[in-house]
């Protein structure tokens, strides 16, 4: 299973969103709270150009945001392993 990584905010909606969808395929994750973590908001802006969350990393793949395209995409790179 690759490594996945969640680049979030506290407030963020769609980032709890994408927490819940890996906590309810019993996937674990690493948070980065970019809000309160500096280097991880620079890691995420290296990672992603993006400036928005979330920013997932699964196994070095980068998804930006949640919604139903990008939870389409991860499903599938979850599939291809």
């Amino acid at each position: 299973m690759p490594r996945i990584r969640i680049f979030s905010t506290p407030e963020c909606a769609q980032c709890r969103s994408a927490k819940a969808f890996f906590a309810g395929r019993s996937l674990a994750y690493e948070e980065v709270d970019v809000a309160a973590d500096a280097r991880g908001r620079v890691e995420m802006y290296e990672l992603s150009r993006a400036r928005t969350v979330p920013v997932i990393d699964l196994g070095g793949r980068i998804f930006i945001g949640f919604g139903s395209e990008v939870r389409r995409q991860i499903e599938e790179a979850l599939r291809e392993g």
